[in-house]
C-alpha cells in the first residue's frame, strides 16, 4: 500500500507520505505492543517485551518473551525469521539488553543480524542495560530511535519498572464500590456490585501480577479462592481492548498471599484446600492477642502453606516486611484484594502505588455499610492520600477508574 496519489501519479504533498509512513511505523510498534501482552503474567520478574522485525514495508518475524528464562523478544524475533534480516528494521517495546543473565544480550544478536535501525519505545531502569543498549547498537553502525510510543509502552511494565529500582514489589489495591462508596452492604453481602464484564476485567488484572493479597476477613466472609478463571479462547476484552492478544492457554495464577495475625484461617476455607493447586503465603503476626497456635501453624504447612511469620512493633504483621520479603522472592507487583481493613493498613504503610476502583451503579446508604479504606481517617484535607487519574474506561454498565499514586 502507498499514500494517495494525484492523477499524474505522484504523491499530493511530501507531507502525506511522511504521514504515511510514520503511522506504519506506530502501526509496528503497536503489533509489538500487543505481543508482549500476550506474555502477561508469566514473565515476571522480567518485564513483558514484544518485538517486530520489518523489511521493506513487511514484518518478516515477530516475537515476544514468554515466560521467565525463555527467549527474550528480540532473539524470539529472530528465531522466527523466514528470511535474512540484513537491512531490516527492528521495533522493540523495551530498550535491548546488553549484558548477560540467563540469556545471552539481545544487541549481539541484532548487530549479527544486520539490523539498520532500531526503534525503541521504553527505556529500561535497571542499571545494567540503562541507555547501555542504545549506546551498543549506535557504537557498532546501528541507527537508534528511543522513546518511540513511549507512553503506550511503558503501560506494560510499571510493575517491572518499580521493582527493579527498588527491589519491592509494585502494589496495587483494587476494590469495587458502589456510586455511594460502599464495598457491602451493612450485613457484608457484597455479591455483586459490579457487573460481568468488569468482574472478567478483574480476572485479567489478577492475572498480571505475579501474588494476589487479601486478609483474613476476606476470607472468614467471602470464603474466596483467589485464582484467576480466564477463557483463553475468548476475547479478553477489558484494558486489552483494542488489542489482538492471543492469552496463554493457560492462565497465570499469581502467588496467594493472606495476612493472617494469629493463623485464624479455617482449615475447610478454600485456601487451605487448594494450597496444593495454587501456592499460597500467610504471613502471621506474634504476640497480638496470645498469638497464634503452633499446632495450627504445622498444620498449615502440612497442607502445602507457607507460614511466614512477620510483625511489626504491635505484633501484627508488617506490611513492609512483607513486601520485603515478596520483592526478595522475586514477586515484582502485588494485587491487593482486601476488605477496608487491610486497605487502611496498607495506605497507612506507604506501600500503595496504584489504585483500582471499579465503581458500580448501585446506592447502598447506611453508616454502618462497608467502606474501601476504614480505619480512623485523616483529620485535614492536607494529609489525604492524592492520586493522579491515568484511566477512565466503561465496563458495561460500570466505571473501571484507574490511579497512580502521587510521589
Amino acid at each position: 500500500m502507498f499514500p494517495p496519489r494525484c492523477i499524474s501519479g505522484r504523491f499530493c504533498l511530501n507531507m502525506d507520505k511522511n504521514t504515511y509512513n510514520i503511522e506504519n511505523k506506530k502501526k509496528y510498534m503497536r503489533r509489538a505492543i500487543e505481543l508482549a501482552w500476550s506474555g502477561m503474567g508469566y514473565t515476571s520478574p522480567n518485564p513483558m517485551v514484544g518485538a517486530v522485525i520489518v523489511k521493506d514495508g513487511r514484518i518478516i518475524a515477530e516475537g515476544y518473551h514468554k515466560k521467565c528464562g525463555d527467549l527474550h523478544a528480540e532473539r524470539s524475533a529472530f528465531a522466527n525469521l523466514k528470511e535474512d534480516a540484513n537491512g531490516a528494521e527492528m521495533y522493540v517495546t523495551l530498550e535491548p539488553c546488553c549484558h548477560y543473565g540467563k540469556q545471552p544480550p539481545c544487541t549481539l544478536a541484532i548487530v549479527e543480524h544486520g539490523i539498520s535501525k532500531v526503534y525503541i519505545g521504553s527505556r529500561d531502569p535497571n542499571p545494567l542495560v540503562s541507555g547501555k543498549g542504545a549506546a551498543f547498537l549506535r557504537e557498532n553502525g546501528i541507527e537508534v530511535e528511543v522513546d518511540f510510543l513511549r507512553e503506550e509502552c511503558d503501560k506494560l511494565n510499571p510493575e517491572f519498572f518499580h521493582y527493579i529500582s527498588t527491589g519491592r514489589p509494585y502494589v496495587v489495591m483494587k476494590y469495587a464500590m458502589t456510586l455511594d462508596g460502599k464495598i457491602a452492604t451493612k450485613t457484608g453481602d457484597s455479591k455483586w456490585i459490579t457487573g460481568e464484564e468488569a468482574r472478567k476485567n478483574v480476572h485479567l488484572e489478577r492475572s498480571r501480577y505475579a501474588a494476589i493479597l487479601a486478609g483474613i476477613g476476606t476470607v472468614l466472609a467471602d470464603d474466596p479462592m483467589l485464582n484467576t478463571r480466564i477463557d483463553a479462547g475468548e476475547n479478553p476484552g477489558g484494558f486489552l481492548s483494542g488489542y489482538d492478544v492471543k492469552l496463554p492457554d493457560i492462565p497465570h495464577q499469581p502467588l496467594r498471599v493472606i495476612i493472617d495475625t494469629n493463623l485464624s484461617i479455617p482449615m475447610d476455607s478454600n485456601i487451605v484446600k487448594t494450597a496444593g493447586e495454587y501456592e499460597t503465603v500467610i504471613a502471621c503476626g506474634s504476640g497480638y492477642d496470645g498469638g497464634y497456635d503452633p499446632e495450627k501453624k504445622e498444620a498449615l504447612e502440612k497442607a502445602g502453606i507457607t507460614v511466614k511469620e512477620l510483625p511489626g512493633k504491635d505484633g501484627r504483621v508488617s506490611l513492609k516486611k512483607l513486601m520485603d520479603y515478596l520483592g526478595e522472592r522475586k514477586i515484582s507487583g502485588v494485587y491487593i484484594e482486601g476488605g477496608g481493613t487491610v486497605h487502611e493498613a496498607a495506605v497507612r504503610a506507604g506501600i500503595v502505588n496504584k489504585v483500582s476502583a471499579y465503581i458500580g451503579p448501585k446506592i447502598f446508604g447506611g453508616k454502618h455499610a462497608k467502606s474501601p479504606v476504614e480505619g480512623n481517617g485523616i483529620e485535614k484535607v492536607a494529609d489525604a492520600l492524592n492520586l493522579k487519574n491515568t484511566g477512565i474506561t466503561k465496563l458495561g454498565e460500570d466505571i473501571w477508574l484507574e490511579y497512580d499514586v502521587s510521589e
